[in-house]
């Protein structure tokens, strides 16, 4: 994390592998990407999201990541969120 602002995190990540099909049931989910480019995938795309460029995960949407490389982003979410959001990992 690199900083708060009224209860928001802002947290600072390389993405180095796929991630597992999870949703924020409360909350929506900002990703920038700040350096490479990130694929968002969702029930019915996937979206592919450059360098500089940013999408906003509306609550409750089912989502999943990957990367071809390294990526380093931003992500922008209420203190407390958990990464994996309704998945719970052991």
């Amino acid at each position: 994390m690199i900083s708060e602002l009224n209860n928001y995190q802002f947290k600072l990540v390389k993405i180095n592998n796929d991630f597992i099909w999870h949703k924020h049931d409360d909350t929506d989910e900002a990703f920038i990407v700040i350096e490479g480019k990130m694929f968002i995938e969702l029930r019915n795309e996937t979206v592919e999201i450059n360098e500089g460029e940013m999408i906003v995960i509306p609550k409750g949407t089912d989502i999943s990541h990957f990367r071809k490389k390294e990526t380093k982003v931003m992500i922008i979410e209420p203190k407390g969120v958990t990464n994996t959001g309704n998945k719970k990992i052991n």
